[in-house]
């Protein structure tokens, strides 16, 4: 894969308020680059993503990521102990 290839293209969902959600699929199929998205490390070329109507670049990075929580598959999470990791 190129660095100028689309991964997402005319993609749309929804989730409900206070339910949970799993973001599955194969390698390379943009499940990391929404979360990117959602978390605004970077910015959409084209499109929004809304919270409660809310388009997400209309407010701060800090209050945005407050929001939301996630919970990678990485292994990253257990690199230290667990007392390290909790605290």
């Amino acid at each position: 894969m190129t660095h100028n290839q689309w991964i997402l293209d005319d993609v749309s969902f929804s989730i409900p308020a206070g339910t949970s959600c799993a973001l599955v699929g194969a390698t390379g199929s943009g499940k990391s680059t929404c979360v990117r998205l959602l978390y605004r490390f970077y910015d959409l070329d084209d499109g929004q993503i809304t919270i409660n109507g809310v388009d997400v670049s209309t407010v701060t990075q800090k209050s945005l990521r407050q929001c939301l929580g996630i919970v990678p598959q990485d292994t990253v999470l257990f690199n230290n102990t667990l007392i390290y990791n909790l605290t």
